[in-house]
C-alpha cells in the first residue's frame, strides 16, 4: 500500500522537471517592467484588442491577447507574496498599475476616436463576471505558473494568455470609459481585477508549494496576518461574483419560462408573433409581444396575464400590443419588395439564359441550302455550340458540325468547307465530323 501511495505521489509531483529556482525568478523578474519594448507591444496589443472588440471579431481579441505582455507584473505580484519579497510586491503592483494606466488610455482612446460605436456581444461579454469566471482565472493562472517553472516550457502559455482574458475586459472598461458607460466601466474593471488577483493567488499557492526561499524572514505572526489578508481579499472578490452568476441563472430560467408560455399560450394554437420583449431588470417584469392574426378583449387578456403564475412567472405582466396596423403594412409591404425582387432576379437569370441559347442557335436550313450549292455532295448537316473542359479550371468553346454525304470530302473541300463555316458563322473552334448516308 504504502509503495502504492508513493508512486501516485510521485506521478503528481510537481519538484519533477522543475527548472532552476534562480532562473525562474530572473524570467520573472525580466517580464514585471514596462519601459521600451514591453509598453510599446503593450500599447499596440490593447489598439488591436480594442479593434477586435469594436468588429466583434474573436480572432483578433484572441491574436491580442496572445502577444499581451500583461501576465508579467501579475506573477511578479505572486511571486513576491510567495517569498514575502514586498519590495519586488511594490515593484510588481506599481508596474501594473501603469500597464492598467496605459490600457485604458490607449482603449478609451480608440472608441472615443471610433466611428462606430455600437455595444457589441463581445463588448456585453465582459461586464458581467460571475464565480466562473473567478474559476478559470485561478486555473488558468495554476497552468501558467506550473509551466514558468518547468525547464520544458510546452505549450500551455498561449492557451493561459487566452482563457485568462486580460485584454478583453481592460478595453472594455476603456469602452465604459469612451461612451461615459459607468456600468459598462465598473463590470470590466471588476472582471479585470478578478483575473489579475486570481493568477497572482494561484502563483502564490505554487510558489508556496514548490518551496521558493523567501526574501526576508517574518515572524509568525506577521505571517498569520498576510494569510488572514489574502483570505479577506479572495472573499471580498468571491461574493460579488457568486451573486452575478446566481442573477444570470435566475434571467436564463426566467426567459427559459418565458419560452415555453409563449410557446404553449400562442405558437400551438396557431398566433403569429410578430414582435416580443422581455423585461428582467425590472421591478415588476413585464412580456410583451404583437400578434399578427388576433386581437384579445379585455376578458381574453386578463384569462392570459392570470395564465402566468401556472409557468412560475411571478411579478410578471404580459403586454399585448393591439394596435399593429403599421406594422402589418409594413410586414407585408417588405414582403412584397422581397418577392417583387426574388421574381425580378427569376427574370433576368431566365432573360440571360434565353440570350445564350440564342446566342448558340444556327439556322441549319439556310446554311445546308448554301452547302449544297458549293458542295453539292453534302446532303445533310446539323451545328452545335459545344462547351468543353479542357482543364480543371478552363472551359472552350467548340462549334461542332457533322455533315451527311455519300463519301467523305477530299482533302481540297475539306479545307474549303472548314474555312467557309469560319467565315460564314464567324467562329474560331470548329470541329467537323463526316456521317455517311
Amino acid at each position: 500500500m504504502g509503495n502504492k501511495t508513493n508512486k501516485i505521489l510521485d506521478i503528481i509531483d510537481l519538484h519533477q522537471g522543475e527548472e532552476d529556482k534562480k532562473k525562474v525568478l530572473d524570467n520573472v523578474l525580466v517580464n514585471i517592467t514596462f519601459r521600451g519594448s514591453n509598453l510599446w507591444i503593450l500599447a499596440c496589443a490593447i489598439v488591436i484588442a480594442s479593434v477586435g472588440l469594436n468588429v466583434n471579431s474573436t480572432a483578433v481579441i484572441i491574436g491580442a491577447m496572445l502577444i499581451s505582455p500583461l501576465m508579467g507584473p501579475i506573477v511578479g505580484a505572486g511571486f513576491a507574496l510567495g517569498t514575502y519579497d514586498f519590495d519586488l510586491l511594490k515593484k510588481s503592483l506599481k508596474n501594473l498599475a501603469i500597464a492598467t494606466g496605459v490600457g485604458l488610455f490607449f482603449s478609451a482612446l480608440y472608441f472615443f476616436i471610433s466611428p462606430f460605436k455600437d455595444t457589441q456581444s463581445e463588448l456585453l461579454a465582459r461586464t458581467a463576471p460571475n464565480i466562473y469566471d473567478v474559476m478559470i482565472a485561478f486555473f488558468g493562472g495554476l497552468v501558467g505558473v506550473i509551466a514558468i517553472t518547468r525547464v520544458e516550457k510546452g505549450n500551455p502559455i498561449p492557451g493561459v494568455a487566452i482563457a485568462t482574458a486580460l485584454m478583453p475586459p481592460l478595453c472594455t472598461a476603456g469602452y465604459g470609459l469612451a461612451i461615459a458607460n459607468w456600468k459598462f466601466f465598473a463590470g470590466a474593471i471588476y472582471l479585470y481585477t478578478i483575473n489579475c488577483f486570481f493568477i497572482c493567488i494561484a502563483t502564490f499557492f505554487i510558489i508556496k508549494y514548490l518551496k521558493y526561499p523567501v526574501k526576508q524572514f517574518v515572524d509568525t505572526r506577521y505571517q498569520k496576518r498576510i494569510r488572514t489578508f489574502i483570505t479577506a481579499l479572495i472573499f471580498l472578490m468571491i461574493i460579488p461574483s457568486f451573486y452575478l452568476a446566481y442573477q444570470l441563472l435566475d434571467e436564463r430560467q426566467y426567459n427559459q419560462k418565458v419560452e415555453r408560455f409563449i410557446t404553449e399560450e400562442f405558437t400551438n394554437k396557431g398566433y403569429i408573433i410578430i414582435y416580443k420583449k422581455t423585461d428582467f431588470n425590472a421591478k415588476d417584469k413585464t412580456v410583451e409581444v404583437a400578434l399578427f392574426n388576433k386581437r384579445f378583449d379585455d376578458e381574453e387578456l386578463k384569462d392570459v396575464n392570470d395564465k402566468l403564475k401556472f409557468y412560475q412567472l411571478a411579478n410578471t405582466r404580459l403586454v399585448v400590443r393591439q394596435d399593429t396596423t403599421n406594422l402589418k403594412r409594413d410586414i407585408m409591404n417588405e414582403i412584397g419588395y422581397q418577392n417583387n425582387r426574388l421574381l425580378t432576379e427569376k427574370e433576368l437569370a431566365l432573360n440571360r439564359l434565353m440570350a445564350e441559347v440564342e446566342k448558340s442557335k444556327f439556322d441549319d436550313a439556310k446554311i445546308l441550302g448554301e452547302a449544297k450549292i458549293l458542295f453539292p455532295d453534302i446532303s445533310d448537316l446539323s451545328l452545335a455550340k459545344h462547351t468543353f473542359n479542357t482543364k480543371v479550371d478552363s472551359l472552350r468553346d467548340v462549334t461542332v458540325v457533322v455533315y451527311k454525304s455519300n463519301s467523305p470530302l477530299n482533302q481540297e473541300n475539306s479545307r474549303r468547307f472548314s474555312a467557309w463555316l469560319r467565315q460564314k458563322l464567324e467562329i474560331k473552334n470548329l470541329d467537323i465530323y463526316y456521317k455517311p448516308n
